[in-house]
């Protein structure tokens, strides 16, 4: 048998998302319970902590052709998805009307999706769909 030293097992830890504006970022993502530092809009490159030890940054497309002179921002739609758990069917009604009211763009208006969950779509500044739901007949949290 062949002896070969193994390799350590990478580990996820970050979600990496590059921007057209970051405050205009920042913003949207707040309003979903993302903290960032105070005045970090103008900065570079912004991360926040998530849930179960995992990180999310932002970083200008400028940042990106810094160290990436080539890379050019992908066109279309679905970049990339992210979802964020509401805490009640209502909650997630009261989030999408938030967001909407603020000026954010709908994908998908809430419905009730075949697969039990209250479900809606709402677009960040850069057109990435952001996911709500939460379990039919949940209540909220307390």
């Amino acid at each position: 048998m062949n002896s070969t030293p193994t390799s350590p097992t990478p580990r996820f830890d970050l979600i990496g998302l590059v921007v057209s504006d970051l405050a205009a970022s920042l913003a949207f993502y707040r309003r979903l319970g993302l903290e960032f530092p105070e005045g970090s809009g103008s900065a570079p490159h912004v991360e926040a902590a998530l849930p179960g030890g995992l990180r999310i940054a932002f970083d200008t497309e400028e940042t990106v052709r810094s160290f990436h002179p080539g890379w050019q921002a992908p066109s279309g739609e679905g970049r990339i998805g992210l979802a964020f758990h509401c805490d009640s069917a209502a909650g997630v009604d009261a989030v999408y009307e938030d967001l909407t009211a603020a000026g954010y763009a709908s994908e998908l208006k809430p419905f009730d999706a075949p697969w039990g969950q209250r479900y809606a779509v709402v677009l960040d500044p850069d057109g990435n769909g952001v996911d709500l739901f939460a379990p039919l007949g949940s209540t909220p949290t307390q």
